[in-house]
């Protein structure tokens, strides 16, 4: 207390006249409605900038939260996508999803591996998330590979890039089919192989799911043709796919468990026999 006695005699003149301007000043502003207007447009100005720059420094602490939240609205519209009746061209909604031919979970990636013959990515999601084998595994772009082996909260996803993948595509323009394999070079490149040699193949034409399986729903997207080949026997084409993803970075996940699953493979192992 003594300190700030000792500081007020000590700059005595100096708070006197800034006492004297502050009231000058008021008055000022009070007796004139143009000064008033600008000073309150000044003061508008000063705390407006203030508040904006507080508001940025929020959205930038908060962008984690608003992504985890903007990753689950997409998680449940793409449950309202894969569990839609497709027709030509007009896709009707089906508005209970959620007892739908697929659910979607979503996952964080952990480890991601793009550089070996054969490539693998961890997850976040495993048996305690209802997680199991052969599951489909995509982003918002395209396939990433499909589930491997499963813990309590872990599971490993035999990534698009790994010799072992196999995945049912086709050309988006026609309904001819082909096997998605990697011949182990790019990371940007998958090849579909054995498309017929009727197909309407051209570069630039975009490559999907084709639906043929009980792990991806039809028309999930995979990349575009960059280039394509006629086989030795002359009866297919090789095709060089640019893929949607760029494989190198993936962050987060979504998880496609198809519902129908086992009573389609019960059927089909009924038919084999």
């Amino acid at each position: 207390m003594q300190q700030i006695i000792n500081f007020v005699i000590r700059n005595k003149t100096f708070l006197l006249f800034l006492l004297l301007f502050s009231i000058a000043l008021a008055l000022t502003i009070q007796s004139h409605s143009y000064h008033r207007s600008k000073f309150i447009n000044s003061a508008n100005g000063l705390t407006g900038g203030v508040y904006g720059f507080v508001n940025s420094i929020d959205k930038y602490f908060d962008l984690e939260r608003e992504n985890k939240r903007l990753s689950e609205e997409n998680q449940r519209l793409r449950e309202q996508l894969y569990n839609s009746e497709t027709t030509s061209d007009i896709t009707i909604i089906d508005t209970s999803y959620s007892e739908g031919r697929y659910k979607v979970i979503l996952a964080d990636v952990y480890k991601n591996s793009y550089s070996l013959t054969n490539n693998y990515l961890t997850i976040n999601k495993g048996k305690n998330d209802s997680v199991k084998q052969d599951f489909g595994v995509i982003t918002s772009k395209g396939i990433v590979g499909i589930i491997d082996n499963t813990s309590k909260n872990y599971a490993t996803v035999l990534s698009i890039l790994n010799k072992k993948s196999r995945i049912n595509a086709k050309l988006k323009t026609s309904n001819h089919i082909g096997s998605l394999t990697w011949n182990g070079t790019s990371p940007e490149y998958t090849q579909l192989i054995d498309v017929s040699k009727f197909a309407p193949v051209k570069e630039g034409d975009t490559i999907v799911t084709g639906g043929q399986s009980a792990i991806f729903p039809k028309g999930i997207g995979i990349g575009t043709i960059e280039s394509f080949e006629t086989d030795i026997s002359g009866d297919t084409y090789t095709i060089q796919v640019k893929l949607f993803n760029d494989m190198t970075n993936i962050g987060t996940v979504y998880i496609l468990e198809n519902l129908d699953k086992e009573e389609i493979k019960t059927l089909e192992r009924s038919i084999d026999e």
